[in-house]
């Protein structure tokens, strides 16, 4: 049993309704996450020296004429107005913003422009930043992913071409796009006039890119390792790592057992871990543990009498209920180890997972079947626009409509003669293929 992704949000105080339809409040465990990864993004950017800013919520009635089959803000054009030369490329911004899609939803992003000389630039700079957000999935998420090109038909309206980090939910058998990082040509420079002179003295047209995170990535974190409990939190991104619970006895003396449980979370906080203590005598410490439990703090510290005789404590672990008694001495480096390990054992847990729901197939029968049992199924393909839409119209009565995921960077080799499994003409690559959020 799981408990529901809405249920582990509001009991775990990430969320709470508005009353506005896709309005919601971010509680400070959301937000303690969000600037979480929002502080190893910014270290990525600083050293780059990307440069941050705030542009303007609105754009005007022209902007979105000329923009109509993409709407790129203000940002991406208004930045590169300041480009007169070769000497002022590239030009890389950032900013963290709220964004509204009007009658639907809003959330936060990380959105950031750039604008290079060549169209070699810009592909590297696409890549470079597609890998920071899979290290960011996965190094701190540990939400396994796969980075690759998406088809014409799913890429970003206006772009060149997209790529994305791709995760996939095998309890739901949904995918879900994380990240993404898209190539923007020449396109949105014709449209405005944006040039440069180059070292020739002559004219060029400014290759772009965009890259964005949302808040969605929250989602993604909660569905793939939330439990009947609810959150599971990786150590990385925790708000709290540690929490500290006293366990008294009727004849014990709490007050030594409580002062016990402030050494040691002072002791943690100032080797810089994130520790609490719950010394609240209104509560029985089971009722403490559940509390603790829902909001997914990945190790639970309890000191109770006999642990005070034996200078010990006991350390419970959140991803797998493991107990142990641990030495007061020595106490900080042996935590810092087993966060270490709670975060390494959690990815390598969802990383099984999803591999374990993987399959490759190669006949229509096959993908059906495996669309039926909520697989991410792998297939070679003509790489078709007309192919990728009658799969979807042929999925969506018999088990609901399919998609394209991504194309991995990844590729297995295709062996000469290999047919495209929906339409029977020569596959050109291997792409993932499943229901999606």
């Amino acid at each position: 049993m799981k408990l529901s992704d809405n249920g582990i949000l509001r009991c775990g105080e990430m969320m709470a309704y508005y009353d506005i339809s896709e309005c919601y409040i971010l509680r400070p465990n959301a937000m303690k996450i969000w600037n979480i990864m929002r502080t190893y993004f910014d270290a990525v950017l600083e050293k780059a020296e990307v440069d941050e800013n705030y542009f303007p919520l609105f754009v005007s009635a022209s902007v979105l004429e000329k923009e109509k089959d993409h709407v790129q803000g203000c940002m991406g054009y208004k930045s590169c107005k300041w480009i007169k030369s070769h000497r002022d490329l590239p030009l890389e911004l950032n900013q963290w913003n709220n964004v509204v899609r009007w009658e639907s939803r809003e959330f936060l992003w990380q959105e950031g422009h750039t604008a290079h000389a060549t169209e070699e630039e810009a592909d590297k700079e696409v890549l470079e930043v597609l890998d920071h957000y899979r290290h960011l999935y996965e190094e701190y998420l540990v939400v396994p992913v796969v980075k690759g090109m998406k088809s014409e038909n799913e890429k970003f309206a206006g772009a060149r071409y997209t790529t994305s980090v791709e995760a996939f939910i095998p309890e739901t058998g949904r995918g879900i796009q994380g990240a993404t990082s898209h190539c923007l040509g020449t396109k949105f420079a014709k449209m405005f006039d944006i040039e440069f002179t180059n070292k020739e003295g002559k004219n060029e047209l400014v290759w772009q890119k965009e890259k964005n995170l949302e808040t969605f990535v929250l989602a993604h974190e909660i569905m793939t390792h939330g439990d009947d409990k609810g959150l599971v939190n990786p150590p990385k991104v925790a708000p709290i790592q540690v929490i500290v619970i006293p366990v008294p006895f009727k004849d014990a003396d709490t007050k030594e057992i409580s002062k016990a449980c402030s050494a040691v979370k002072d002791a943690l906080r100032e080797a810089g871990i994130r520790a609490k203590e719950d010394l609240s005598d209104n509560y029985s410490p089971k009722w403490k543990y559940s509390h603790w439990e829902i909001k997914g703090v990945p190790l639970r510290i309890e000191i109770g009498p006999r642990d005070l005789a034996k200078k010990q404590v006991r350390t419970v672990r959140r991803d797998n209920g493991v107990k142990a008694d641990v030495p007061r001495v020595g106490l900080v480096e042996h935590v810092k180890e087993l966060l270490g390990k709670i975060q390494q054992n959690m990815f390598d847990v969802a990383k099984q997972k999803r591999d374990d729901a993987c399959v490759v197939v190669k006949t229509w029968d096959e993908f059906v079947e495996a669309l039926g049992q909520k697989k991410l199924i792998l297939a070679p393909w003509s790489d078709e626009e007309e192919v990728e839409m009658d799969v979807k119209r042929r999925t969506k009565d018999e088990v609901g409509a399919a998609k394209t995921l991504c194309s991995p960077f990844d590729q297995p080799e295709i062996p000469e003669g290999t047919l495209c499994f929906a339409s029977g003409k020569l596959a050109k690559k291997w792409t993932y293929w499943g229901k999606s959020y």
